[in-house]
């Protein structure tokens, strides 16, 4: 039995992979997380033959989960890193370090599940747009805040927006025009992230000579589907599998 986790900058979520298959996942919150915390990803049953984390948290976080691992006499987490070429994708990035692992552990997934051209897109506290080609290589990416890091950015870097956006009427409906001030900036930053994504889909045919297929993944991926206007499918665990792809090959 093998225990994975992908610990975000906000979420952690982790699942079980047994006889190959992987379980249902969880996921919470790990604001100010410490060893003890960790319990409830580590579970009291039999020892897990592998742990393996994806992790773009702090190394505080890192460590603390190593600790609880040592406590449960559990084996040592596996964290991957990001390498030039693994389980049939090649990172475009001069640096391929600086590629975060959630990302990479995204396109290994995708590239699995789908063979052909796609565009990632993960939309948890920052919005990240890669593009794969059908043959696994990672043609580049963009990364901009994710709708809610942007109203946040705008509500605490301004005053004038921040008091207008404060009570009143709520203003907000199915369209880009908001009646609030609140509403503005909300629907603002929701259709900015959308755009970006259709912006991507249009650079990525004039690249490839075809369509991507749009896969959209993480915690705020099912709020900004229904306003992008090209087909993609929903996958919102896909650094977890991801996680089961390299683990079946390591």
């Amino acid at each position: 039995m093998t225990l994975l986790i992908d610990i975000g900058n906000t979420r952690i979520k982790w699942a079980r992979v047994s006889d190959g298959r992987l379980g249902r996942p969880r996921a919470t919150h790990h604001a100010r997380w410490g060893a003890g915390d960790f319990g409830r990803v580590l579970g009291s049953g039999p020892r897990f033959d592998r742990i393996i984390v994806s992790s773009v948290a702090s190394a505080k976080i890192n460590a603390a989960l190593s600790l609880a691992a040592r406590r449960a006499q559990q084996p040592s987490p596996e964290f991957v890193v990001t390498r030039r070429r693994a389980c049939g994708v090649t990172v475009a990035y001069l640096e391929p370090w600086r590629l975060g692992v959630d990302r990479f552990l995204a396109m290994i997934a995708a590239h699995e599940r789908y063979v052909r051209s796609v565009c990632i897109v993960g939309v948890g506290t920052a919005m990240t747009v890669d593009l794969l080609d059908g043959t696994g290589r990672h043609r580049g990416g963009a990364i901009i805040p994710a709708p809610q890091l942007m109203v946040s950015s705008l509500l605490n870097g301004t005053s004038g927006i921040r008091e207008r956006a404060e009570g009143g009427a709520d203003g907000r409906g199915p369209a880009l025009f908001g009646r609030s001030t609140r509403a503005a900036v909300e629907q603002g930053a929701r259709f900015a992230a959308a755009a970006t994504v259709e912006r991507a889909v249009r650079e990525a045919r004039a690249l490839l000579g075809r369509t991507p297929r749009v896969v959209l993944t993480g915690g705020g991926a099912r709020d900004l589907q229904p306003l992008i206007r090209v087909p993609g499918v929903l996958l919102p665990d896909l650094v977890l599998q991801g996680l089961a792809v390299w683990a079946a090959e390591g």
